[in-house]
């Protein structure tokens, strides 16, 4: 089926190397590391840019992140799809429990449950996700976040353990 010109839309993302701020990782707190990400002394990971996040906020076991979803995140029905709300809590979980790790020390995700509330409606307004830590650990962490519209409504949920482990390990 061909299709308008004028209905083809496109996206265009730019990121620094991520292997630039790697040697930071190593040596600084997660805490210090996630502001100066937040700072802009050190560049943000891609996935950043192409979800679109700001990180606001980042306090020991909590951060926030601004959220921009765009026309590229719509599912088939028009609104945001969950794949992208997924996405955003993850990071901002992970974020926040990489908040509470002492330098050398990194994470991953090991599962997470997203509660989905209402719709993610389209807006110019960026979207509110924030992450915080319910029970960190040496071994396993556990975290939950929510995403806020820009009326302050909740319109998903998410709870995540992950695994804590060395750099290198």
């Amino acid at each position: 089926m061909a299709h308008d010109p004028a209905d083809v839309h496109s996206a265009t993302f730019t990121w620094i190397d991520p292997s630039v701020p790697l040697p930071k990782l190593a040596q600084l707190s997660g805490f210090d590391y996630l502001t100066a990400l937040k700072t802009g002394e050190l560049p943000p990971p891609p996935i950043v840019s192409v979800m679109r996040l700001d990180l606001a906020e980042v306090r020991r076991g909590e951060v926030v992140f601004l959220g921009h979803a765009a026309e590229a995140h719509f599912n088939p029905l028009g609104t945001i799809h969950g794949g992208w709300a997924c996405t955003a809590l993850d990071t901002a979980l992970g974020c926040a429990v990489h908040s509470t790790l002492d330098a050398g020390t990194t994470y991953t995700s090991i599962d997470i449950n997203v509660s989905y509330l209402r719709p993610i409606q389209p807006s110019t307004e960026p979207l509110r996700i924030t992450g915080t830590v319910t029970k960190p650990g040496s071994r396993v962490a556990f975290a939950e976040g929510r995403i806020e519209d820009p009326e302050g409504r909740v319109v998903a949920t998410a709870t995540s353990s992950l695994l804590v482990f060395p750099i290198g390990g």
